[in-house]
């Protein structure tokens, strides 16, 4: 119990470093702090159970796990473990099967510099961008900012096949959901779920909606996305399709370093992707100073 409160005395104080310094620059170190406080690096609520699965499924090349990539190498079980070791920091001991996951936080920062070197490259070069969530109850605030600061910077934020359909395979049989953008951000909801615009919509996995916005954008004759943000198949999907990608991933999530280690993501960055939306902002802040993308 005592260790609980101290964890959420900790991201209380973290929160509120974010808002002191929500127009200054976060260091390095508060992040870090605030990172092991929310459980977004450290230990996460992600087991090593899920991620032992995840990564069997991979091996098995399981299409909910795959995410849209078609994986140029053959990547057995004990080739996954080594790679999520190296690029999160798991542990790269296969006798180790129970208990929560870890992330390094040393790695979380480095790959949030990168990350934000990418964003800092396609504001300067005002290319056309398309963001998009599987994780639209977690995520949505920190790409919509994302999303507002490279438009304020002149990239175009494109928003193709609003309210198309899109039919995707779930544990629960087929399922038709819509495609729709919040703040510009793309996201699917269930039709009838919720009005356009609202800021709620499905967690999916699925690289089809994003391979129906790169296609309705390309029939229409309009831009292709220069750079692609987003997580799970948006990230995936994409750069399967050759366009540059960047994004989040948990530790169950091996696609998307899979994808990094061939070539066809430029930038994953390691972390717990199912928190609370507001434990995010501080890495907002930090991503778009490091960016020069602050207002």
């Amino acid at each position: 119990m005592l260790a609980q409160l101290c964890g959420v005395f900790g991201v209380f104080v973290m929160s509120l470093v974010g808002v002191r310094q929500h127009r200054g620059v976060l260091s390095t170190g508060a992040l870090r702090a605030h990172l092991l406080a929310a459980r977004l690096a450290g230990p996460v609520a992600t087991s090593r159970e899920e991620s032992l699965r995840s990564y069997r499924l991979f091996a098995a090349r399981d299409p909910r796990i795959l995410l849209g990539l078609d994986p140029e190498w053959t990547w057995g079980t004990g080739d996954l473990l080594r790679l999520m070791a190296d690029k999160c920091g798991v542990s790269g001991d296969p006798r180790h099967t129970t208990g929560a996951d870890v992330i390094d936080p040393e790695r979380t920062l480095a790959a949030l510099d990168a990350f934000a070197e990418r964003l800092r490259a396609a504001a300067r070069r005002r290319v056309p961008v398309l963001l998009g969530t599987g994780h639209p109850h977690r995520l949505l605030g920190f790409y919509a900012a994302l999303a507002d600061a490279l438009s304020a910077a002149g990239c175009q934020v494109l928003t193709p096949a609003q309210g198309y359909r899109v039919d995707i395979t779930t544990r629960f049989g087929l399922r038709t959901y819509n495609l729709d953008y919040v703040q510009g951000v793309a996201l699917v909801r269930e039709p009838g779920a919720r009005p356009t615009g609202s800021e709620t919509g499905a967690h999916s996995h699925s690289p089809l909606p994003v391979r129906r916005a790169l296609g309705v954008q390309a029939e229409s004759g309009g831009p292709l996305p220069e750079l692609v943000i987003g997580d799970h198949g948006w990230v995936c999907g994409a750069g399967q399709l050759g366009f540059e990608a960047i994004g989040l991933a948990d530790t169950d999530d091996p696609a998307l370093f899979v994808g990094e280690a061939e070539g066809r993501v430029s930038v994953v960055v390691p972390l717990d992707d199912a928190v609370r939306s507001d434990y995010y902002r501080p890495l907002t802040r930090y991503v778009l100073n490091r960016a020069c993308l602050s207002q």
